[in-house]
């Protein structure tokens, strides 16, 4: 007889169990109570978020998904890596499970650590079809705890998916609740003077573009495993346990920075994937990421888990306490970061100036701007953007603009995967350590340090006025896909040639992050790429099939920013790779 488990501390039902290893899922509609309004969504097993789905590493799991929709839907297991024929993706994967009829995916689990699974149908994500995944290891942690939450973050709108849509088209600023004013303009000319507050309003009034244009979609509610802030969902502990956090964003489009007021965290997995310990009072965790962290209360006080959007629109919170019905102090919203001209990259017109050094490191070239990377690099030869089908910038004429004298960021914080001088840079509350990638190391490497058998530069495109986004100029329908060799390494190249953080996954296969640390690089399933900056990362194609590779912010995708990668070959077909380094970004 079947019946529904209880996943642990975290009283979240589990899916129905049929026997082990069995799971059966329904995808539903549902209503979302955010403590501030109740929209219909659509939820799993009845809830959303959905049930907590606990496996262990070694064992083949049978998940019977029941689509109760009058719509076609899927589940996509992020971050996992399986066949690609159960990876869920409708039109690339499989089909899509049609309306009242029930989809098996059948798959070995080869991993461990703190994954999700969500719709990739359609808008059904951000409208509540959304879940955690918790994978037990064969063997032992590298770390000690002594109890663990999941921490699942969301940005649910009011709005329908559909609609905050069709409103992005119609005007791409219709969420945006923090324009400047008349008077932060006579603020910036008493801090700046006239002539640097003139010239900075008029090169981004050329530009069309707006310094307050950080998060596209703002007046959504943060939920935290599907409590908003008023419903304040609580973790209990007992003083001096160990505490791990399994934090991850299911947002939509929305990234948080995450602080425990009073309480250091320990970073101890990065999406899913152990890294070496590192102390920090906060992080930034991109769409799609997952980070595990240690915490250890040792008084009988309550905490509080706050996630301040990176816009600073909204926020989500929670409680760490010994007992029920205890709160701590909420924090107060920072102000709004605003973009500087160092966001634009080359949508201004400056200069390149890369030099790429033999470990994948950039060098800058200061004296002519040029703008982040991995190990401080730049836009390259791509900076000019002038006539590239996916910005609205040519033609423009920029050269009687003093860019020396724009307003850039205050304050002198820095990071290696930022633009120089970025709005954006995060800088902690308390004035301790934020993480950043750098500080990334895996615990253990996971393949043999090797050179790339070629590099493929992706340049991230888009034009805001039309709210259409996209890959080297080119939209999803447009677009050829990626070919890849199995056996190959390849390297990737992101050239952010827009003003929004992407955080870009692919589907099926481990995006080995280039922080400089070789073979102890992390290791992730999504990368964010900043404003302005060029990030690289390698994988090891060890998956035949087809895939999916696309920017995970959900608005973003449907409008183009996204690719069809197929691999090629095979452990019984034989390959190709390891013949040539290829560095226009074409196929094999």
């Amino acid at each position: 007889m079947k019946k529904a488990l209880m996943a642990g501390a975290l009283g979240l039902l589990m899916p129905v169990m049929a026997a082990a290893g069995e799971y059966d899922i329904t995808v539903d509609r549902v209503m979302i109570d955010t403590g501030d309004f109740v929209k219909e969504g659509i939820g799993y097993n009845g809830a959303s978020p959905g049930p907590v789905l606990r496996f262990k590493e070694g064992e083949t799991v049978t998940i019977n998904v029941t689509n109760n929709l009058d719509e076609p839907t899927s589940i996509h297991w992020h971050g996992l890596i399986l066949p690609f024929e159960q990876d869920g993706v409708p039109g690339i994967s499989f089909d899509g499970i049609p309306a009242g009829e029930t989809f098996t995916y059948e798959f070995p689990i080869v991993q461990s650590g703190t994954y999700w699974f969500h719709s990739h149908s359609g808008f059904q994500e951000p409208n509540g079809a959304y879940g955690a995944i918790v994978i037990e290891p064969e063997g032992r942690e590298p770390f000690r705890y002594d109890r663990e939450y999941v921490v699942q973050l969301t940005d649910k709108h009011p709005h329908d998916a559909n609609r905050v849509m069709r409103n992005l088209k119609m005007m791409p600023d219709y969420y945006n609740r923090q324009q400047q004013t008349v008077g932060d303009f006579f603020a910036d000319i008493s801090k700046h003077g006239f002539m640097t507050t003139l010239q900075d309003r008029l090169a981004w009034g050329d530009m069309r573009m707006m310094k307050a244009d950080v998060e596209d979609v703002q007046g959504f509610t943060g939920l935290i495993n599907g409590k908003g802030p008023g419903q304040n969902w609580t973790g209990l502990f007992e003083p001096g346990e160990r505490i791990r956090l399994r934090f991850i964003n299911s947002s939509a489009m929305a990234y948080f920075d995450i602080r425990i007021p009073g309480l250091e965290m320990t970073v101890v997995q990065a999406d899913g994937n152990n890294v070496q310990p590192v102390s920090v009072d906060e992080f930034r965790i991109g769409v799609a990421e997952t980070y595990d962290v240690i915490v250890r209360p040792k008084t009988a006080e309550a905490f509080t888990i706050f996630a301040e959007s990176m816009g600073r629109s909204g926020y989500a919170r929670a409680t760490l306490a010994p007992e029920e019905g205890m709160e701590g102090p909420i924090p107060q919203l920072r102000d709004a970061p605003l973009l500087t001209m160092a966001d634009m990259g080359g949508m201004h017109g400056m200069g390149d100036g890369e030099k790429v050094t033999g470990d994948g490191a950039a060098e800058m070239d200061h004296g002519n701007m040029s703008q982040g990377s991995v190990g401080q690099g730049s836009m390259d030869e791509h900076s000019g953007m002038a006539g590239n089908a996916g910005t609205s910038m040519a033609g423009m004429d920029h050269s009687g603009m003093d860019h020396g004298a724009m307003i850039m960021a205050e304050g002198g914080a820095s990071d290696p995967f930022y633009a120089e001088g970025s709005g954006l840079v995060p800088v902690a509350a308390s004035g301790g350590k934020f993480l950043s990638y750098a500080d990334l190391r895996a615990q253990k490497p996971m393949y043999e340090d090797r050179e790339p058998t070629r590099e493929v530069e992706l340049r991230l495109t888009g034009n805001m006025e039309r709210y259409t986004w996209s890959i080297d100029g080119v939209k999803y329908e447009d677009a050829e896909p990626l070919k890849l060799q199995y056996g190959e390494r390849v390297r990737f190249k992101f050239v952010n040639e827009t003003m929004m953080t992407h955080p870009m996954h692919l589907h099926g296969m481990w995006s080995i992050l280039d922080v400089g640390a070789g073979e102890w690089n992390p290791v992730k399933h999504t990368v964010s790429v900043q404003p302005g900056t060029t990030v690289y990362m390698e994988t090891e194609v060890d998956a035949p099939g087809q895939w999916a590779f696309h920017c995970h912010l959900s608005y973003h995708a449907a409008s183009g920013m996204f690719r069809k990668v197929v691999v090629e070959g095979g452990p019984d077909q034989g390959s190709t790779a390891g013949v040539e380094v290829v560095k226009d970004g074409g196929d094999a």
